[in-house]
């Protein structure tokens, strides 16, 4: 297949975003071209040539779609027609509530769907360096391990800094989860807002005990892959810190100068810092934890810092090798690189976590090609929906400052508006019937926006 006409997409890349982005726009009538360098050049971590090939866990999380926010994203995605979920689906293995898929099958079948697509023409081969300036719609889908030449010519386009060492993430905690009877709002000196951080005061006894537990604490092992790439100075675990000395945290990320504890006037020993992490102001990230603690520790650990007692976490924190852009500072809202509009990017290059979370901007990203090359007007799904959550979290929502990659969550969803009780009163949900309603509302949104998106096409066989 040729470009002729400006009309072909090229999408490099056929993980689960890119061979998502590439079916949504050729069942949008688009030809495409789908660029994928195995086996010609191989990668550390696959072993096949398929497409849509996990090289992780074989699950796709909670298919719980009234309740979870995963659940959910999983059932937007059927009505979109979604060639991942279908595959999934098709080839599910028993996993309690999860959606568990047979790995080989799975990907098998991706393959064969995209290669018996009349639109779709596959090229097998690396893509070095930036695309050609003759391909006028490109979809960069390359994931976590984009190779050198391609990440080299980004981040030269870009001007951003290396991001293909460690990524040390730091967990971020639901707002409503945080105990302000005991934590309280100020920034150091009350400097810009006054009130710009959420601090979590520590006695000694409490700061003593809190970095030996760090100290003890189960870590994750690094894979083969990973061994030999730097830590990114900027980003050091705080384990990793606290093994240069007890006092090390106390004079760095929980130093206490320039606080005053608001309910008693106390200056605390050490304090933990919470950071508002998106524009909802619904999720806070733990300044400077970025952590190799095992999950379960990390909630065990971190769960023992006062007015952290009941913390609730949108994500944990972890470390690995992982390349993605800082999308809400480079990205305009149809995933276009502001420096340069032909190229577009999906995936977890954009900054999510997930197989799910990949395939479905990859999904969206296919979309919003297939119209611009069409001339028709796209519009983006609700942000109450869990695709028009991320979508906002990418190209706006999250702080651009502090982005870090992250999962779907009902904390990236626009706040539920409070239900009138009977004797009318206003009335929060919380717990589960708050998880519900978020569901509820998303896919009915869902739905009236794929029953009206002009780009609506048959479901994946």
């Amino acid at each position: 297949m040729t470009d002729i006409n400006n009309d072909v997409l090229h999408v490099i890349g056929a993980g689960l975003a890119g061979s998502e982005a590439a079916w949504q726009a050729a069942q949008c009538g688009v030809p495409v071209i789908l660029h994928e360098m195995r086996p010609i050049v191989k990668t550390d971590v696959h072993s096949t040539e398929n497409f849509a090939e996990l090289v992780c866990s074989n699950s796709f999380r909670s298919d719980d779609a009234t309740a979870n926010a995963v659940g959910v994203l999983h059932e937007e995605m059927r009505q979109l027609g979604s060639l991942i979920m279908a595959k999934g689906d098709a080839h599910s293995v028993p996993a309690g509530g999860a959606l568990a898929v047979d790995r080989d099958d799975f990907s098998a079948a991706v393959t064969d769907a995209i290669a018996a697509h009349p639109l779709i023409t596959i090229e097998r081969g690396e893509v070095a360096g930036l695309p050609p300036a003759a391909w006028k719609h490109v979809i960069i889908a390359t994931g976590p391990l984009t190779s050198g030449a391609l990440a080299e010519a980004i981040q030269n386009l870009t001007g951003e800094d290396d991001l293909a060492f460690f990524d040390a993430i730091a967990p971020i905690i639901h707002f409503d989860s945080i105990n302000l009877d005991i934590a309280w709002f100020q920034s150091r000196y009350d400097k810009g807002d006054g009130k710009d951080y959420i601090n979590c005061p520590m006695t000694e006894a409490q700061y003593n005990n809190f970095i030996a537990a760090l100290g003890a604490g189960d870590k994750m092992s690094f894979r083969q892959w990973e061994e030999n790439t730097p830590y990114f100075d900027g980003c050091m675990p705080i384990e990793i810190m606290a093994e240069r000395g007890p006092e090390t945290l106390r004079f760095g990320p929980m130093k206490p100068v320039g606080l005053t504890n608001a309910h008693d006037g106390s200056r605390p020993h050490a304090v933990v810092q919470l950071r508002q992490d998106n524009k909802l102001g619904t999720l806070y990230n733990m300044v400077g934890f970025q952590t190799k603690l095992k999950y379960a520790e990390q909630v065990r650990i971190f769960q023992t810092i006062p007015g952290l007692e009941k913390a609730q976490f949108a994500r944990l924190g972890g470390l690995h090798r992982n390349t993605f852009i800082n999308a809400p500072r480079l990205l305009d809202e149809q995933l276009r690189l502001k420096a340069d509009p032909r190229l577009r990017f999906a995936g977890q290059i954009t900054g999510v976590e997930g197989y799910i979370e990949s395939a479905a901007i990859g999904a969206l990203a296919g979309r919003m090609a297939a119209a611009e090359i069409q001339g028709k007007t796209w519009s983006p799904p609700p942000a109450e929906t869990a695709h028009g959550a991320l979508l906002t979290h990418l190209t706006g929502g999250a702080m651009a400052d502090s982005f870090q990659p992250m999962n779907v969550n009902f904390g990236l969803f626009p706040p539920m508006p409070p239900v009138m009780t009977a004797n009318g009163k206003k009335r929060y949900l919380k717990g589960r019937d708050r998880k519900a309603a978020y569901a509820e509302r998303a896919l009915a949104l869902m739905q009236s926006w794929t029953d009206g998106d002009v780009l609506d096409r048959p479901a994946a066989e």
